[in-house]
């Protein structure tokens, strides 16, 4: 993980200022402001901004319900009500801006979620950091025969090795050669004073995705949580999920106990369809069903043995 001058500049002025304020703030989350945290490589996260608690939360639900204020056990249990029974909008009351630095197939994958604000690195103004994602050879692996945008068995060492000379040696000209159509240094001066140079918007599409841009990202609690139910989950691609998982880290701090049933309710938990529901009750009356009997599709019956630790015919794992 790297830090431009001027992003160090810029903590250090951040951190330095004092500011009063009669909002409400999280203790835990003012100690880890600005601060980056490392994610891969070169990537990392850090928190710009944010606003709400748990407070927040349950004040929007008890506005609704013409409550004042409750004690914080019942807090608790009423941010667990919300989340069990799906009611979301409490939630977007919280909103958290993040700075992310990421691989560009990393950031193509993140922006299929919509519900954010995002401003990004901008490589029509500016000229693009030799810095390349590339993953660690443990992490290199096969496509998956089940899952058809997965990974599978583990590449051996060999193979590993040969598979990142190739990335390393690819991303290396890539550069080379956008640096050399952009025809620029550092400070905006020619190179070669004979060659024009290719436009910043144009130079830019010899690179690979695995060079990393960065962006500010805007988001409610809830579209949040939609992101970490998606992105930390255990299918999700390797690369996104350390992202996830540093954010999710951060929504601890952040709001623990929205936090803690987000992840008893939705990440940690499973939503059953009515077929799957019928299929749970009569195995608990003791039945033996199979995926006919139960009238479900491969994949989901697949999925509900697995949610309960059984293999397909139902007998434990």
């Amino acid at each position: 993980m790297e830090l431009t001058e001027s992003q160090q500049r810029e903590i250090g002025e951040l951190t330095a200022a004092a500011y009063t304020t009669k909002r409400p703030t999280v203790p835990a989350l003012e100690d880890i402001l600005y601060t980056p945290f490392p994610v891969l490589d070169h990537g990392f996260i850090r928190v710009i901004d944010y606003m709400g608690d748990d407070a927040a939360v349950v004040q929007a639900a008890r506005v609704s319900y013409g409550r004042g204020t409750k004690q914080s056990s019942q807090d608790k249990g009423l941010i667990n009500y919300l989340m069990r029974h799906r009611h979301t909008s409490p939630f977007e009351m919280c909103e958290i801006k993040l700075h992310v630095k990421l691989p560009i197939f990393v950031a193509r994958h993140w922006v299929r979620h919509r519900t954010a604000s995002i401003n990004e690195y901008s490589a029509r103004y500016s000229i693009l950091d030799r810095e390349f994602y590339f993953p660690k050879f443990e992490n290199m692996a096969a496509q998956s025969t089940q899952n058809h945008q997965g990974r599978g068995e583990t590449l051996s060492m060999a193979e590993a090795q040969e598979v990142f000379e190739i990335l390393k040696r690819d991303a290396a000209q890539c550069y080379d050669d956008y640096e050399y159509m952009l025809n620029e240094n550092p400070d905006g001066t020619k190179r070669d004073e004979n060659r024009l140079g290719l436009a910043r918007e144009l130079a830019r599409m010899n690179l690979p995705v695995n060079v990393y841009t960065q962006w500010y990202w805007k988001t409610d609690l809830h579209n949040l949580f939609h992101f970490l139910s998606l992105r930390a989950e255990s299918h999700a691609q390797q690369e996104i999920r350390e992202y996830a998982n540093v954010i999710l880290d951060i929504c601890r701090k952040w709001v623990p106990l929205s936090t803690e049933a987000f992840e008893e309710h939705a990440l940690g938990g499973t939503h059953l369809s009515k077929k799957a529901s019928a299929a749970v009750a009569r195995m608990m009356r003791g039945e033996k069903i199979t995926r006919e009997d139960a009238g479900m599709m491969k994949g989901e019956w697949r999925e509900l043995m697995t949610a309960f630790g059984l293999d397909e015919e139902g007998n434990p794992l």
